[in-house]
Formats: C-alpha cells, sequence, structure tokens
C-alpha cells in the first residue's frame, strides 16, 4: 500500500480522534481507512492506538509515528514536481466488478474503446451477481446498478436504469397478456433466488405506486438466465432495458404493461476513494460517465413492441398459469 497515503490517514486519525472522521475528511470509506490503519500497525511492529468506545488514542509507538508521519507528509509537500508535457499516463492494472448482464451488454464494448484510446492500460473484470466487498476482493471499481448504496462507499452516478416486463410472444399466444400489473399473480414470473417473495414495483399514469407479488417455478441469481429462459416461453420477465432492447426490436419478446412505470434505479461507478484516484481510475469511471451520458448508446430504444402476440393472446386476456 501508499506509504504516503498511510500516513496521511493515520495523521487524520489521531488528529480527529476516530476514522469515522478521518473517513470523512479525507472522502475515503470507512473500510479503507481501516485497512491503512492495520497497515501502517504492521510497519510499525506495534499498536499505535487505544481503541475505547468513545474515542482513539495513541500508544507510545503511535506517539512517535505521529511525528515520523508529519514530517513524512512535510517532505513530501516541498518536493518540486517536475512540469508535465501532458497528461499523466493512463496505464496499470485496474479490476471491475460488474454483474454478468451489465459487462456483456455494455461494459465489453467500453472496455474495448478504453483500451484501444489507453493501450497501456489492462482490465481485470470480475463477474459476479453479488455485492462484492472492494477492500477484501482488492477490487478498484464496482459498477452496480441499486437505489441502495454502502454509505461506507464513495460513488459517482452515471445514470439510470428502467425495466420492462417482457415476455416470449408463444408465452402471451399461450397464456394470455396481462393489462394490468395486478393481473401477474395469475402468471408465471421468472424471479430472483436472492428473494423468497418478489415484489415488483409500479407506477401508474397517474403517478401512484403499485407493488404486485410474483411468483413462479423458475428462479436464478442471474438476470441473464432469467432473460434466456423469457426467451423459451417460459414465463413472464422484468429484465433491465438495455438487456431487453435487442431482443424485443427482434421480436423475441414483446413487452408487457408498457403503459405502466417500473421503480427506475440508479448506475453507480463505485470505489474506495476520491482522493487517490489513479489516472487509470479516473479514466475508466469518466469514460463510463461519457457513455451513459451519450444518448446514442443510452438510454437504449426498445421500439414498439410488435402486435401479433397481442392479437394472438385475445382481447382483454390475462390467462392463469
Amino acid at each position: 500500500m501508499d506509504r504516503l497515503t498511510a500516513a496521511e490517514v493515520f495523521v487524520q486519525i489521531a488528529e480527529r480522534g476516530s476514522m469515522a472522521a478521518a473517513a470523512q475528511a479525507l472522502d475515503m470509506s470507512r473500510a479503507m481507512v481501516t485497512r491503512y490503519l492495520a497497515q501502517m500497525e504492521q510497519w510499525a511492529g506495534a499498536r499505535l492506538l487505544h481503541r475505547t468506545t468513545r474515542r482513539l488514542s495513541l500508544t507510545p509507538a503511535g506517539e512517535q509515528t505521529l511525528a515520523r508521519c508529519r514530517q513524512l507528509l512535510d517532505v513530501a509537500a516541498d518536493v518540486a514536481l517536475p512540469a508535465a508535457d501532458g497528461e499523466e499516463p493512463v496505464r496499470g492494472l485496474l479490476r471491475v466488478a460488474c454483474s454478468q448482464s451489465l459487462a456483456q451488454t455494455v461494459l465489453a464494448g467500453v472496455v474495448h474503446r478504453f483500451l484501444q484510446r489507453h493501450p497501456q492500460a489492462a482490465i481485470d473484470l470480475r463477474i459476479d451477481a453479488r455485492a462484492v466487498n472492494l477492500v477484501e476482493e482488492r477490487i478498484d471499481l464496482a459498477i452496480r446498478i441499486t437505489n441502495d448504496l454502502d454509505p461506507n462507499l464513495i460513488a459517482r452516478r452515471l445514470g439510470e436504469c428502467d425495466s420492462v416486463v417482457c415476455a416470449s410472444p408463444a408465452y402471451v399466444a399461450a397464456h394470455g397478456q396481462p393489462l394490468r400489473p395486478a393481473d401477474l399473480a395469475l402468471h408465471r414470473c421468472l424471479t430472483y433466488a436472492y428473494f423468497s417473495r418478489s415484489l415488483w414495483e409500479f407506477t401508474d399514469a397517474r403517478g401512484e405506486p403499485l407493488s404486485v407479488p410474483v411468483g413462479g417455478s423458475l428462479s436464478a441469481n442471474e438476470s441473464q438466465v432469467l432473460l434466456a429462459a423469457a426467451v423459451e416461453g417460459t414465463g413472464i420477465s422484468m429484465q433491465p432495458a438495455y438487456a431487453a432492447a435487442p431482443l424485443l426490436a427482434s421480436g423475441a419478446l414483446v413487452q408487457l404493461l408498457p403503459g405502466y412505470r417500473l421503480q427506475s434505479l440508479g448506475i453507480h461507478a463505485i470505489f474506495a476513494t476520491r482522493r487517490q484516484m489513479t489516472p487509470v481510475l479516473r479514466a475508466m469511471v469518466d469514460a463510463l460517465a461519457a457513455h451513459f451520458a451519450d444518448a446514442a448508446h443510452w438510454p437504449p430504444r426498445l421500439g414498439a413492441a410488435p402486435a401479433a402476440a397481442g392479437r394472438r393472446a385475445g382481447p382483454g386476456a390475462t390467462g392463469a398459469a
């Protein structure tokens, strides 16, 4: 770990009396502050702080280390940096965590263009449906779609992710087309295995919220599996619009309940600290922000759902699963 950053972290902890206050002052996650402190104590070979329920205080070894850290920071502040001929080069390995759906549909293209522009950079993609621990798993950047952010992490909002309810034309022909969200209770809905009971959140044309419990015979912890199952006709799926858009355009899926809006989720770039961002991390976050801000790329265009499936389903049919 960077000794200069560790020294700055330790000085802030000592001066402010808590790791939480140091994290806030440094715009750094608490987990990262704890990690830097542990590394400082490992380098010093001694415990540096007395920990109580109310406040932290320095041990004798901590007093000596604090003085040395302040000297180190003073020396670093006096070092004259050479004039830069341009921007700092973007190079080195960046570990990025992302869900399979977003990585396959969106991130792969962004990474391709990023590596063409920055040939000295390298990307290690970690694909996982769960929310990874950035510090423990040494992840530099996580891309998450959620409205429930960990307050201990630093996040930059990249954009909004809309969702659609969809099914195959064959499923609609066999089981009918739901006309209201409440009709989903009579259908086979494909749900996420993380939840024993799924609630799909809608907003009607008047802005009124609607929560509909759904269920079916298939659940999974990866949205791409549920998307493939929907194409096969297994049931109705709620999917990110970016994943469903190509299949809706081709007619492999049809959009259901277009008059109702599903809850929108935020797309976030999450990292441990904003103060010590490497050039490669900063460049990747900026590339992602530019992608999601570009109307040519985002939001995806769903297009009109083919009308044939609705005609086959029959007027007003809801169809039991």
